[in-house]
Order: structure tokens, then sequence, then C-alpha cells
């Protein structure tokens, strides 16, 4: 953060401490409030709940953001709409390219420990992107609808071991490693990976994929043939029609195609749309991303997709890596 602008906003504060008429929440609420999206006059609820962006435990908004890294914001998110008897089914709204294997497999595994606990159902919709990792946490809904101009799919693994021995070499740096076994340092960047490694990784790869496979077939509950998913299982993305035909989704719809589903599911005819989130003020209406997700208070030189692709790891990801360029 640059000093002129830790300047500035101890400024505003400072103007505001001395203006008993000015508020100033820089964090916004410390819990998290109910907004209404669309009001009724039933009582019961159903819930959206955004999973946007990156797929992360470690990647957050900022440090003025209430709203920490996606796996989180989901948790707390879930938490509260077990602990509330009129919120009867929940709308998971998935825009995301997915990301890190264990961030994607918590976040499936906590929806539907949510379903256990409360037998109450979940409806995915997809927006404009819900692949790999995005996809494997839309098994864990009941029913899976995609806006027509969704893309979804690219079911797969990758992992991503970066080499800059070669760079490293140009400018005379020289890197000594002392190992207690040969595979001690398999993929890191300082050598180029042997035929060797690239087997054990590979190894790694497929066994997370086999995973991935068995949640897609376990979520889809019989609607496709293992056969049938492996044919399109090989990492490329599809429009919402043709995830349609190959039996990905159920449906190709619009939000209120999700809300009508979810209030039949939970056998409602009437029902109240809320969101949960510390930003009340800002959060007004259907097509609004919860705010703080991605914003901070204090402007960034970096997004958070480039702070992600800035500290880009080896490691394993359920990813549609050219959504994250």
């Amino acid at each position: 953060m640059k000093k002129i602008e830790v300047l500035t906003l101890a400024a505003v504060a400072s103007f505001a401490a001395c203006s008993p008429h000015i508020h100033l929440d820089i964090l916004g609420t410390s819990e998290l409030q109910e907004v209404v999206l669309l009001p009724s006059p039933a009582q019961d609820k159903v819930l959206m709940v955004d999973v946007s962006g990156l797929i992360s435990t470690t990647l957050e908004a900022g440090p003025l953001a209430r709203e920490k890294d996606l796996v989180t914001q989901v948790y707390a998110r879930l938490e509260r709409a077990a602990r509330d008897p009129l919120v009867r089914a929940v709308i998971l709204r998935l825009d995301t390219p997915g990301g890190e294997v264990t961030a994607s497999d918590i976040i499936y595994h906590e929806v539907l420990r949510f379903k256990e606990r409360t037998r109450r159902p979940v409806v995915g919709l997809m927006m404009a992107t819900t692949a790999s990792g995005g996809y494997y946490i839309a098994m864990a809904c009941d029913h899976l609808l995609a806006h027509p101009s969704s893309l979804t799919g690219s079911i797969g693994v990758i992992s991503i071991h970066p080499d800059i021995h070669e760079l490293l070499g140009k400018v005379g740096v020289r890197v000594n490693i002392i190992k207690s076994r040969d595979l001690k340092d398999a993929g890191g960047p300082f050598r180029e990976m042997t035929e060797d490694e690239r087997r054990v990784f590979q190894g790694i790869i497929d066994d997370y994929y086999g995973t991935f496979l068995d949640v897609v077939l376990k979520g889809r509950r019989g609607a496709l043939t293992k056969d049938e998913l492996r044919a399109a299982a090989d990492g490329r993305v599809f429009t919402a029609r043709q995830a349609l035909e190959l039996k990905l989704i159920d449906e190709v719809g619009y939000f209120e195609d999700a809300f009508r589903k979810a209030k039949s599911l939970a056998s409602l005819r009437e029902a109240r749309l809320v969101s949960y989130t510390h930003y009340p003020k800002t959060r007004s209406n259907i097509y609004a991303v919860t705010p703080g997700v991605t914003a901070t208070l204090i402007p960034n030189e970096k997004t958070a997709l480039d702070s992600f692709l800035a500290t880009l790891r080896s490691g394993f990801y359920y990813l549609w890596l050219p959504e994250a360029r």
C-alpha cells in the first residue's frame, strides 16, 4: 500500500472522528446482515449465495475488506442459513473458472453437509462461467440450471510447475539444493523435470481426475453413464445448450427459473429472496454480486485475479486456465 493512500485514509478517519454527524464504516458491519432482494408477504425465504471468482483458501479481497477467501464466505453463509428455519431453500449462484483442488472440494462438502443437516434443497445457477472446480461444486446441487450464454464443463485437473532454471542461468544465479532422496525437490522451479517425476505427478493427476469423475456421476444421479462422462470430460468447456445435450446440466434458463425451481423443491408457493452481506447498504438487487468479494476501499494496483496469478504456485487445480488469464 502506498504511503499517500495510508495518509489519506488516516486523514479521512480523523476527520470523521472529529465530526459527530459523519459515520465512516470502513469495514462494513461486523456480522452478516440479511438483505431482501425480492420482497414477498410470505415469511419463508430462499437464500442466494454467490460462488464468484477464483476458488481459493488463501486469495483474499484486501486488508480492509470484511469478506475473506471464497471458502470462508460460502461457509459463513451456509452456517447462518442452517440456523434460520425460515430459510427453506438456497440458490447457489456460480460464476467461476475453478481454482484449487482442496478449496473446491471443501465448498462441495459444505454444501452437501448443509443439505444433510437441514434437508433443504439447493439449486445451482450457472452464470457466465462455471468451469472445472465450479462445476465440481455444482455437483452438490439438487438441480442445475445454466444461463443461456454460460460456459461450463472443463472437467479435469491441471498441475502447474513453473521452471525458471534457464532464466536464472542467464543472470548468473545458481541454486544449491541438498536433499534426502531424489524426488524431494520434484516439481521445483530450479531444474528441469525428469520423466520419472512426470510419471509421479501424472499419477496424482489421474487420482484427482478419478475423484472428479466419481463426484460428477454421483451428482448427476445416473443421468449419464461413465463412458458418456469420459467422452465429455476431456477438459473442454461447453455452451449451456451443449451441456444440456450431454446431460451435464438439467435446464437452460434465467434467474426467475432458478427461483421458481427452488420454491418448488421446497414446496413453497411464495417466498422472499434474501442474501447475506457485511455491506447491507450496497446489496440492492438480484444481479448485484455480494459486495466485498473482490472490492476494497483503498484502490490497489492489483486486482484479486492479478494477485492470484502473481502468487500462482506449484500445485493441483480444478481450473479452466484460459479464463484465469
